[in-house]
């Protein structure tokens, strides 16, 4: 008897849930239907395809299978070009036959539900006022009398239709909500691209802005470090000249000291005169420049940044209407670069001070500077 059940169990359609009815069709996914119950899962799936008048679809479409959800796809015979499943057909043949062969008559008639009022009176009728299975004796003489009243088979057959079709229609609306969920998943993936694109094209923006920046700052660093490098070396001129003058003036020196210690007076008043010479020559600074006072300081290279690090924090994103008049910005902006200007953010200007290296000022010495 257990065999017999679960037998039975894998007999079970999944839409009407009732024993496989002939014939049998077997979708792709090797699972089966009743073929009426695969047309009716057929149909609330493409309610808009022409139909016969029997009912059956007239082109092919596509439907889901309730077992597995497997897309089942059909060509212009509709469920009429699925394959019967032969050999299930047979295993339902047998089974019935094993089933009226093992089951005796009395234990069908327990089967059939009774009446709880009239426990002798099988449920036989159906009320349809209050919608529920009675026996004849309730609607004689019991609490059903003044109600309507049908015959079981028919509200059976009613009921069964009604089920069959919110399963179908339920079918339907799982296939879709189904395609509504691919369709979300579809546009959770699309936002994920588009932002993974706008941080790239943001990214870009930015090491634009930053290889501008760079530029700039390698513009104004070369004046700074071009005039250094013209102070430099015109002090380090000036030092060397000074340094040939100083040497100049210790030989000298040097000389007048070994012609004071000559004791021949004749000869001493000879060396004196040219002597006397070279020391007044020595002595004068004027062919030697002088620095001014402050000439190395380097603060006229001065930068202030405070209009342009407040445009700086105020770079966001534009509106649609604002594209247009960047875009018109965009080629002031390229025209302004030349000039040491950088449009940011829409119109926001971030500009530096050109700078021009101070030439070296170089001031002769006075006679009375020479004689101090």
């Amino acid at each position: 008897m257990n065999t017999m059940d679960n037998l039975e169990k894998q007999l079970i359609c999944p839409i009407c849930l009732e024993m496989f009815t002939k014939p049998v069709v077997i979708l792709p996914c090797q699972h089966n239907l009743c073929r009426k119950c695969a047309n009716d899962v057929f149909q609330a799936s493409n309610p808009y395809l022409p139909t016969t008048r029997s009912g059956s679809l007239t082109s092919g479409g596509r439907f889901r299978c309730p077992s597995c959800r497997h897309e089942v796809v059909l060509d212009r015979h509709g469920v009429y070009g699925l394959q019967r499943n032969l050999l299930v057909e047979n295993i339902i043949d047998m089974f019935k036959q094993e089933s009226s062969s093992s089951k005796p008559e009395p234990e069908r008639k327990e089967e059939t539900p009774m009446c709880d009022v009239h426990e002798e009176e099988k449920i036989n009728i159906f009320c349809v006022t209050h919608g529920v299975p009675t026996c004849s004796m309730c609607k004689v003489f019991g609490a059903h009398k003044d109600c309507e009243v049908a015959p079981i088979n028919s509200i059976y057959e009613t009921k069964k239709t009604e089920l069959s079709d919110g399963i179908a229609m339920m079918v339907g609306n799982n296939d879709r909500m189904q395609g509504i969920i691919s369709q979300l998943e579809e546009a959770c993936r699309a936002i994920e691209e588009n932002g993974r694109r706008q941080k790239t094209l943001v990214c870009e923006k930015f090491d634009h802005l930053y290889s501008i920046l760079e530029e700039k700052k390698r513009e104004m660093s070369q004046k700074v470090t071009a005039e250094q490098e013209e102070k430099v070396n015109y002090i380090r001129g000036l030092t060397r000249k000074y340094g040939d003058h100083l040497e100049e003036s210790c030989k000298i020196v040097e000389k007048g000291i070994q012609t004071m210690e000559e004791p021949e007076m004749a000869l001493f008043l000879q060396n004196t005169k040219p002597l006397l010479k070279k020391i007044a020559e020595a002595s004068s600074t004027a062919h030697l420049d002088k620095v001014e006072r402050g000439y190395e300081n380097m603060d006229h290279y001065n930068v202030d940044f405070k209009k342009e690090s407040k445009a700086l924090r105020g770079i966001d994103f534009i509106e649609d209407d604002d594209v247009e008049y960047e875009e018109d910005e965009a080629g002031e902006v390229e025209a302004e670069e030349g000039e040491g200007a950088q449009t940011v953010s829409g119109g926001s200007t971030v500009t530096a001070a050109s700078v021009q290296p101070t030439p070296p000022q170089q001031i002769n010495s006075s006679p009375s500077a020479a004689s101090t």
